[in-house]
């Protein structure tokens, strides 16, 4: 297959495959850690060293090695699902706001901000935009952490039978799914530009080196997380309950608060930027790397 000349912007095609690409590869090396991360994110305890393996590996601390790290991979057909369409929503989206955003309010930005930060804050713009739809996908986030979480809610009831059943609670805070996503995808895209820009002197972002892109990318990635760290808290909260116990967000709030303190906002914090952010700098990566590689074939 020959290239095909650029014009400058990538194609649409190319940002399905090289987002769902970076999705299929992160799903497979980081869903265990991703596991992890949301065991200690819903543990109300305190974790010390001698309670921190029947935290993360459950019924199976137990048992032999293999089968503990076996225990880190449940649910993965459902974040099979949800992990390749996020990435190639989020990936693939933000740039399609981005030709939005700058199609029709390039002019406003330009005369508020300058022409150089306007270019930033537009990408930043287009990520929250891109974050706040992103809620779409919320079941099937749902039914990835419950899997991981807490497997007894599923009773042993299929995809299909729970979709019927359960219907909008699988919704179950949209909200503060929302308002997590909104600066969480703000900082990502915002902070990466910025470092390519100032810090690395990339104007044209699609021309990055894959070095470039990293480097950019842990930035994003640090500064994403911490800045949703306390929200996708109460999310996680509200989530991995049953099915049948509706919890408001606010009780969540209100009650990690009087019993946990306001540091439990930021429970996870250390081993998701450690260990999950990887997985963030990863597939942001070789989103930015494989996009504009695909460019040149679709």
């Amino acid at each position: 297959m020959s290239p095909l000349p650029s014009n400058g912007k990538d194609s649409g095609a190319a940002r399905i495959l090289g987002s769902g690409a970076s999705g299929i590869a992160e799903l497979l090396i980081f869903h265990p850690v991703d596991t992890v991360a949301k065991r200690l994110m819903s543990n109300k305890d305190k974790v010390s060293l001698k309670n921190l393996s029947p935290i993360i590996f459950r019924d199976a601390a137990a048992k032999p090695a293999v089968t503990k790290f076996l225990s880190l991979f449940p649910g993965l057909g459902y974040a099979a699902g949800y992990k390749v369409a996020q990435r190639v929503y989020k990936f693939g989206g933000q740039p399609w706001f981005n030709d939005l955003i700058n199609r029709h309010y390039k002019t406003q930005f330009t005369n508020t901000f300058g022409e150089r930060k306007g270019k930033m804050v537009v990408q930043a713009a287009a990520g929250s935009l891109t974050g706040i739809g992103e809620v779409v996908l919320l079941p099937l986030d749902a039914l990835k952490i419950k899997r991981q979480v807490n497997p007894e809610a599923f009773r042993g009831r299929g995809v299909v039978r729970i979709f019927m059943e359960e219907g909008t609670t699988l919704y179950r805070g949209w909200g503060w799914t929302m308002a997590r996503n909104a600066p969480g995808s703000f900082a990502l895209f915002g902070a990466s530009a910025v470092t390519k820009e100032y810090a690395l002197g990339v104007s044209d972002f699609s021309k990055a080196t894959w070095g470039q892109n990293f480097i950019a990318s842990i930035v994003g990635a640090v500064a994403s997380i911490t800045v949703a760290a306390p929200l996708d808290t109460v999310k996680t909260r509200i989530q991995n309950a049953n099915f049948e116990r509706k919890v408001s967000g606010f009780t969540v709030v209100k009650d990690l608060i009087k019993h946990e303190g306001p540091t439990a906002f930021f429970k996870g914090l250390t081993p998701k930027i450690l260990v999950v952010g990887p997985k963030l700098v990863f597939s942001y990566t070789l989103a930015q790397s494989l996009i504009p590689l695909f460019s040149k074939y679709v």
